[in-house]
């Protein structure tokens, strides 16, 4: 019983309970939903949920399945009872025999005394408790890692819908107040002033650059289309209500609307991209049916607010709690709120958003690009993007990439500086608009449009060769890849196969885990799209700088060194045997290698095999094909794996070294920190001895070693790497033919020659300069 337990409780469970962390608009009816689910999967005959109270004393059982219904509200102190310990330990109390433990203690109203095992998994806002997930069975019951890790797993999902819970109250709590201190103020005022108009700067001549985030590469020269946005709040304000009934009948008309719509954009960029690459606008449908966000609206329609104005002050609320998170990827989703509410209101306006249809190319100048906006648009004539607002974790930033649209987004004053007849250029990979260019930024623009273009004729011509020196060594230049769309970039680019499969994007594109199903699918598309040639498929790598906003992840002080990558996918087995079960599916496609992010020692290398071969005996059982030939990998991006290159080695297939954080690793630099980027330096001399000692330790092995990360994309790294033992490089698409190009010029030998001095010399200066030199004399 206890493994079928485990298998019910898996990923499905938690992607039932992801489904209602919308819906915690009614804490106390998310809660009851989950002690019932939870209890029907772990086939337990008790599920209770307890909450801590403000004093961070007492616990209150807020929900239960099995005990006494007249148990609920009872309280406790934490120093009372197994289910306090729970939360004085911090951590998982488990026993087969409750009554004998030293802790326990009996409370009459529950009627708990027919049940002997108790599971009690604490549940924590940040690192702060806040309350605990009971499980009690009747008979004597040994819960098994498993089942204890997916349980661990689903009290994190009930801290966030816990938190969110409380966040939306005190934004409610907030609004109210609000509201309350502006009638005040008006009242004081006896109907107030008018507010002074204020008036815009007048466009002036000449070039301005100005500067904000680049988006996706690429520039664009040309004349300007801005794109409005109606304003849908001044027109709630003016908005006088209709009978309750008609505003009713008027939202739910709209709201049907906004979910057709909805449904032709995730057609239409499922169609043009990838359903992965559409997945946002799935999300957007389930949360024009959550009943939570609509009973909020129709709660304020039953109160006599208009339907136009109660659609506003909900999505206002849901885009003020968004905002204020924490983590980047879930205050992204304050601008999905905005798009979705921005679509309701639009229907209920009367306002149909057809394609937008553009005379010639244009760039797009807007304050905010929402999903919608580039859902709707006729790419073929939009050659550039520039905005106000938004960032490389914004949904419609991962759009334009996926589209090639050069963008650049958090331009400050753009609008201020643009208009109706500007000329503009957008600079995706500076990050630099300029707003009415002069002759002499005009001109440069345009010779180096000429250089590429002229370039990319020559590289064409070496698409179908082999990266083959002129002394018969050959390289194979692989592609990174995170979405389905990129596929069609690899091929485009001529990459021999794939060397980095992310993951991680079809989990960010989502409201909720993806299925098995979902990730087979996903994943056999990847290796599908490249027949007969070797893909590798990196497992999950969460946590540090990318996040999933339905998963909930504790506040640390310092994230790039703390429970991300596979440790997260370690401590929390269930999503790691499905996306194994999911890549084994997906095997028979394709010539399929997994691949494991930061690993840092064989334990976790022989864990995890240990964990692959039980799962592919519940395939087996399940009468489930795989590929019996799948290659395993690690990625090297830590000192202790650099120094244990060689016991690593022997365990694995192959070793993949990860350059971006192997540098930020080595160097103790973060990356995305502008204070210390400086340090981050790929030419440092420890970085460059590292990379050599992980080639010389595969080459010993008799194994390859392969590198991923930006440092490939560069031609003269390019040889350097080669020097230093590689012969296979990953990186991204468009940089694989200028890499080609420089491989096919020189001579392996030469590239051993300046590998060899560069690892004699001390400084990354003078590597740097060594190396630049280089570059001249050779041309590349």
């Amino acid at each position: 019983m206890p493994e079928e337990a485990g298998e019910q409780l898996g990923l499905r469970t938690l992607e039932d309970i992801s489904a209602l962390i919308l819906q915690s608009h009614d804490l106390q009816e998310t809660l009851d939903n989950i002690v019932n689910l939870v209890a029907k999967r772990m086939s337990s005959e008790v599920c209770s949920i307890y909450l801590l109270e403000e004093d961070g004393e007492t616990l209150r059982l807020h929900a239960t399945r099995g005990l006494s219904r007249l148990s609920v509200g009872i309280t406790m102190k934490i120093s009372e009872g197994l289910t306090g310990l729970a939360v004085e330990q911090r951590g998982v109390v488990a026993t087969d025999n409750a009554p004998l433990h030293p802790r326990y203690k009996y409370f009459r109203k529950t009627k708990e005394e027919k049940v002997l095992s108790f599971l009690g998994v604490p549940f924590f806002e940040r690192d702060r408790p806040i309350g605990v997930l009971v499980i009690q069975n009747r008979e004597s019951r040994t819960f098994t890692p498993q089942e204890i890790s997916a349980v661990s797993t689903i009290a994190w999902q009930i801290s966030s819908i816990v938190s969110n819970a409380k966040l939306l109250d005190s934004v409610r709590k907030k609004e109210e107040e609000r509201a309350f201190y502006a009638a005040e103020v008006d009242r004081l005022r006896k109907g107030g002033t008018p507010k002074e108009a204020v008036r815009g700067n007048r466009k002036g001549a000449g070039s301005t650059a100005l500067t904000g985030i680049g988006i996706s590469p690429g520039f664009a020269l040309g004349k300007v289309s801005i794109l409005h946005h109606r304003g849908s709040a001044e027109e709630a304000v003016l908005e006088r209500a209709r009978p309750r009934a008609e505003e009713l009948n008027l939202f739910h008309q709209a709201l049907e609307k906004a979910r057709i719509q909805t449904i032709y954009m995730e057609k239409r960029m499922g169609e043009i991209l990838s359903e992965a690459d559409a997945a946002i606008f799935h999300s957007h449908l389930m949360i024009l049916e959550d009943r939570g966000f609509i009973g909020k609206i129709t709660a304020l329609i039953d109160e006599g607010v208009g339907a136009h104005r109660a659609v506003s002050q909900v999505v206002e609320a849901y885009v003020a709690a968004f905002a204020r998170m924490e983590a980047p990827y879930l205050r992204e989703r304050s601008a999905d709120m905005e798009d979705i509410g921005r679509r309701i209101c639009d229907a209920l306006n009367g306002h149909s958003r057809q394609k937008e249809r553009l005379r010639d190319e244009r760039i797009i100048v807007a304050r905010e690009l929402l999903p919608s906006d580039l859902a709707i648009m006729d790419h073929g004539k939009v050659i550039g993007i520039a905005t106000e607002k938004g960032n490389r974790n914004a949904h419609a930033a991962i759009m334009a990439r996926a589209l090639g649209i050069p963008a650049v987004f958090g331009v400050e004053g753009l609008l201020k500086r643009v208009g109706v007849r500007s000329e503009v250029v957008v600079d995706g990979n500076s990050g630099c608009v300029y707003v009415n260019p002069d002759q002499g930024v005009k001109q440069e623009y345009v010779r180096l449009q000429g250089e590429f273009d002229q370039k990319q004729r020559e590289l064409e011509e070496i698409r179908d060769l082999p990266a083959r020196t002129l002394d018969g060594c050959t390289v194979s230049l692989l592609a990174n890849i995170g979405l389905l769309s990129d596929l069609r970039v690899a091929h485009l680019h001529g990459a021999e196969g794939v060397g980095l499969y992310r993951t991680e994007f079809p989990f960010m594109t989502r409201s909720s885990f993806p299925t098995r199903q979902v990730q087979a699918a996903v994943y056999r598309k990847v290796l599908e799209g490249f027949p007969g040639l070797p893909v590798n498929i990196r497992t999950l790598d969460i946590g540090g700088d990318k996040e999933l906003s339905y998963f909930p992840h504790p506040r640390e002080d310092n994230p790039f060194l703390g429970w991300r990558s596979m440790r997260l996918s370690l401590d929390r087995e269930e999503i790691l045997r499905e996306q194994l079960a999911a890549v084994l599916i997906a095997s028979v496609g394709g010539r399929c290698n997994l691949m494991f992010p930061m690993i840092s020692g064989v334990d976790e290398v022989r864990r995890i095999k240990g964990i692959l071969e039980q799962v592919k005996e519940d395939l087996l059982r399940e009468g489930k094909a795989f590929a019996p030939d799948i290659g395993l990998g690690v990625m090297v991006e830590l000192p202790a794996a650099v120094l244990g290159a060689e016991m690593l080695v022997k365990e694995v297939d192959y070793l993949s070294i990860g350059t971006n954080d192997l540098i930020q690793y080595t160097l103790a630099c973060d990356r995305n920190n502008p204070l210390v980027r400086k340090w981050y330096d790929p030419y440092h001399p420890a970085v460059l001895h590292s990379i050599k000692k992980v080639a010389d330790a595969a080459m010993a092995a008799g194994k390859p070693a392969s590198l991923c990360g930006e440092m490939a994309g560069e031609p003269i790294n390019a040889m350097l790497l080669m020097g230093l033992g590689l012969r296979s490089f990953s990186l991204s698409a468009p940089s694989i033919p200028r890499v080609k190009e420089a491989i096919r010029r020189i001579t392996l030998e030469r590239a051993q020659l300046v590998a060899d001095r560069v690892l004699a010399m001390e400084s990354a200066h003078s590597i740097r300069s060594f190396l630049e030199a280089t570059q001249r004399e050779l041309g590349l």
